[in-house]
């Protein structure tokens, strides 16, 4: 099965992330408070490739495309950006280990803030 899942991540001493698979509704949302926004928009792609290859008792998903709306973040995820941060580079590394031992194929991509479902469902 093919899955579309969209990631948002909000930084602030209120802050938090979370993504929603489009074709299910499965979602998930974990508040994190003290990160930066660029922090949050990581553990969201993290949380959501973590979600595609072990589904609780469900198959894990073929393929997956995963949508934010920080065109920073996935420019550095698809190594067309430099990561300059050592926090951001730690959790880059954590996505590619992850990506790398997904099953079928994974990809991210960038989506305006509009399309993103995960910001509307999150209230960003």
């Amino acid at each position: 099965m093919a899955a579309s899942i969209y990631v948002d991540g909000s930084g602030s001493p209120r802050g938090g992330f979370g993504w929603l698979v489009k074709e299910t509704g499965e979602s998930h949302y974990e508040r994190r408070d003290g990160v930066t926004n660029n922090q949050a928009e990581y553990m969201a792609i993290l949380s959501a490739v973590r979600h595609a290859r072990s589904r609780s008792g469900a198959p894990p998903y073929d393929d997956v495309v995963i949508y934010s709306d920080s065109l920073n973040t996935v420019k550095q995820i698809n190594h067309e950006y430099a990561i300059n941060n050592e926090v951001l580079r730690e959790l880059a590394m954590q996505c590619w280990s992850e990506i790398a031992g997904f099953g079928g194929g994974l990809e991210v991509r960038w989506v305006g803030r509009k399309e993103n479902l995960a910001g509307k469902m999150l209230g960003s």
